[in-house]
């Protein structure tokens, strides 16, 4: 049979706890009818579930003084699949604070949600985050024990839990949200996307001596502007300095706002939007959308990119302090690995796109990310998965290679060019 789950985020105020409890187990324990009609369960039995669940969670602290339960948020959907088939889950947000001078990493859980009534329930517990250890990412568990009847002497016994005394403090906090935004960026294909695709024009200057031409190719007076040549070496680093500063100050503002809880929007459009942003710099790398303009756009779709920073904070739940300083190293990791992926990559975009074999470069780099956010936006909108996804995943992979790649290819680029000057003098 399903078991419940009892996950705990350890947080300098208190912890925050997810309880994910399978309909079919719950129903007997918690006594209506439930599992038959699970649409309707929060909006029906939402308040006596909230008193059933404070009831029987009961956090201790060592000296014996009883936590405050507070039952937050509730939502029903479909679990995962498992051995048994899928089934409907109760999941429960709770609040649990300690009294003051109390810690909240060192307490007795004594806990019984089910397993009162259903002997043969198992309850996991685990923590998914622990701020003062440096653990704020939300994709590992470590498991801290097993709550279940003890046939022997029919009872359930209460679960220390223990997480090693006042863990590593605000620094260390910090220091994980640092790396939480390393990271994040580091797996942010997208953001990283868009970025590099909005650069590689930046080096270069207008060539408008194109014209539209009507059906018999008389000249009209619409100029369509091209990209020429390189600009020069200040020219470009100042553009490239320009774009990577408005879309920093852009995605710091929406992910302040964001993180606050001043600034919500849901997550897939924010996703599309990303997607978008990535199509419309890929165009304008293959021909001039907005030249002379890239600063305010990377600003504004900087914008969107921050909404979707924002989220990663969301489920802290901190404290105004450790929330401000969360905030602080999550943005100082996102830069810490922009700044260094464009370290690694500007410097060859600059000699190569000072050789004849850039423009080739630059259509071929704008095209594969025009492919990119296509699938994207199909992934985010109408379908699960594209013919592209995986390739999309497999070309990420190789990023080093192709960074390596990049830089081979300027390098031969711009020492035949520079071989071939003197004949042509």
């Amino acid at each position: 049979m399903p078991n419940s789950l009892v996950v705990l985020d350890l947080q300098p105020g208190g912890v925050a706890a997810e309880l994910q409890l399978p309909l079919s187990e719950l129903e007997p324990a918690f006594g209506h009818d439930i599992a038959q009609h699970p649409q309707s369960v929060v909006t029906t039995f939402g308040p006596e579930l909230r008193a059933y669940l404070a009831r029987h969670v009961r956090p201790v602290s060592p000296d014996g003084r009883p936590w405050t339960v507070r039952v937050g948020e509730l939502q029903v959907h479909a679990a995962e699949q498992t051995a048994t088939g899928p089934y409907q889950e109760l999941t429960a947000q709770l609040w649990l604070q300690p009294p003051a001078g109390a810690s909240p990493r060192t307490f007795t859980l004594r806990y019984d949600v089910i397993l009162h009534q259903v002997v043969t329930h198992v309850a996991l517990v685990s923590v998914r985050r622990d701020w003062e250890a440096g653990r704020v990412a939300a994709d590992a568990l470590t498991e801290v024990g097993i709550i279940r009847l003890d046939v022997v002497n029919n009872v359930i016994p209460p679960l220390e839990v223990n997480q090693g005394g006042a863990g590593g403090g605000w620094w260390a906090g910090f220091r994980g949200m640092v790396g939480l935004g390393v990271r994040h960026i580091a797996e942010g294909t997208d953001h990283l996307l868009f970025l590099l695709v909005l650069l590689l024009p930046a080096p270069l200057l207008l060539d408008d001596k194109h014209r539209y031409m009507n059906r018999r190719r008389i000249p009209m007076d619409v100029r369509r502007p091209r990209w020429g040549s390189f600009g020069g070496v200040r020219y470009s680093v100042w553009r490239l300095l320009a774009i990577v500063t408005a879309f920093t100050l852009g995605h710091s503002l929406t992910l302040l706002l964001g993180a606050l809880g001043w600034v919500r929007l849901p997550a897939q459009p924010v996703e599309v939007l990303i997607a978008v942003s990535i199509l419309v710099s890929a165009v304008h790398a293959w021909r001039p959308l907005f030249p002379g303009r890239e600063a305010y756009v990377a600003a504004g779709f900087g914008l969107v990119h921050g909404l979707a920073f924002a989220g990663t904070l969301a489920g802290l739940h901190l404290p105004a302090g450790p929330l401000a300083l969360s905030i602080l190293g999550f943005n100082i990791g996102i830069e810490l690995m922009q700044l260094l992926v464009i370290a690694l990559t500007v410097p060859w975009l600059l000699l190569l796109s000072q050789t004849p074999a850039y423009p080739a470069v630059r259509v071929a780099g704008a095209a594969g990310a025009a492919i990119a956010a296509v699938a994207w936006i199909l992934e985010r909108t109408v379908l699960p998965t594209t013919p592209f996804s995986a390739g999309i995943a497999r070309v990420a992979a190789l990023a080093p290679w192709l960074l390596a790649a990049l830089a081979a290819g300027a390098l031969l680029s711009y020492w035949r060019m520079r071989r071939r000057a003197p004949a042509a003098a």
